[in-house]
């Protein structure tokens, strides 16, 4: 199956010219050595030379992927069965670009995963010179690193050394959010797809805790989760108003001065994540997560079991509707 894909997207590289070849090259060799490297994980608690905080790490590890298919009804396959150790501290670099004025994200177009609001890459390097593209061309842009990515289920994703060394919940949270992308996903509407996963990931921990009985651990991680709230309705808040002042269009110096203004009080509430330059960028990168986790929420609230709740998901993923 990866020849046939890898040969599909080299072939579309191909009818996309030499920026778009180059890109899906980079593509293509990271995602393969990245499988190179995975080795499974009963073979990596065999071999002795395997040091005891990584053994203890992937058996925690494989504990949460059994409770994903067990108890979350997510994809019982071959991803999360396997470990790979990078020689760098991220997966891959997102670049999110929007124009100057507009709070909507410039969209990338892919084969099999349609339209998204952001380019990943395998290096740095590539996404600097990809964010540096674009803000020649007076687009917004934001570069985030993370720890690992989703194939929707076309290669079984592994464990990786970018984020192994979570805490317990934070783990099972990634593992539960990578695993709901396989189960659902709506092409060319990256919003709805990862506000389920976060959604998906958000319940799946509260469970994971709860049986376990990890009571404190379970009481940090809804405080985490209400800041995390908090944060995505300030943005929210934010997006609002600066769509306002670009759609009211009083030019170019009274949008700039209200850009900054808001961003300014942004900034003040939270100097240690939002940059210090306004950046409509920014504010698409959080967006993208958590628009419409409300709503799927209050649909999970509805829903009489996970599975039941992922039969509404996936109807409204076939029918373009968003959940209300």
């Amino acid at each position: 199956m990866s020849l046939r894909i890898a040969g599909a997207l080299f072939c579309a590289a191909l009818l996309g010219g030499c920026d778009t070849l180059a890109y899906y090259g980079q593509a293509i060799g990271g995602q393969l050595d990245m499988m190179a490297a995975a080795r499974p994980v009963d073979s990596w608690l065999a071999d002795p030379a395997t040091p005891a905080q990584l053994r203890g790490r992937l058996e925690t590890a494989q504990r949460i992927r059994d409770f994903a298919s067990r108890q979350l009804a997510l994809p019982d396959n071959g991803s999360y069965r396997s470990y790979a150790a990078l020689d760098r501290r991220y997966a891959v670099w997102n670049v999110f670009a929007a124009p100057r004025f507009s709070v909507q994200p410039r969209r990338e177009c892919f084969p099999f995963a349609g339209c998204v609001g952001y380019r990943g890459f395998f290096s740095e390097a590539g996404a600097r010179e990809r964010a540096a593209e674009l803000a020649a061309k007076g687009y917004d842009v934001y570069v985030g690193a993370v720890p690992a990515y989703s194939t929707l289920g076309w290669f079984d994703d592994p464990l990786l050394s970018t984020f192994i060394e979570y805490p317990d919940a934070q783990l099972a949270r990634l593992i539960f959010h990578e695993l709901a992308h396989q189960l659902i996903y709506r092409p060319d509407d990256t919003t709805f797809n990862e506000s389920f996963a976060v959604t998906v990931e958000e319940e799946g921990v509260r469970r994971w805790l709860e049986a376990g009985g990890r009571g404190a651990e379970l009481a940090a991680f809804r405080d985490a989760q209400a800041r995390r709230r908090r944060f995505a309705e300030r943005v929210r808040e934010t997006r609002e108003k600066l769509a306002a002042v670009y759609e009211a269009d009083g030019g170019e110096e009274l949008m700039l001065q209200k850009k900054a203004e808001l961003w300014k009080e942004l900034h003040a509430e939270y100097p240690a994540i939002v940059p210090q330059e306004p950046n409509n960028a920014f504010l698409v990168s959080v967006a993208l997560y958590n628009d419409r986790v409300p709503e799927f929420e209050a649909l999970l609230r509805k829903s009489a079991s996970l599975p039941d709740f992922y039969a509404r998901v996936r109807k409204l993923a076939k029918s373009g509707e968003i959940p209300n």
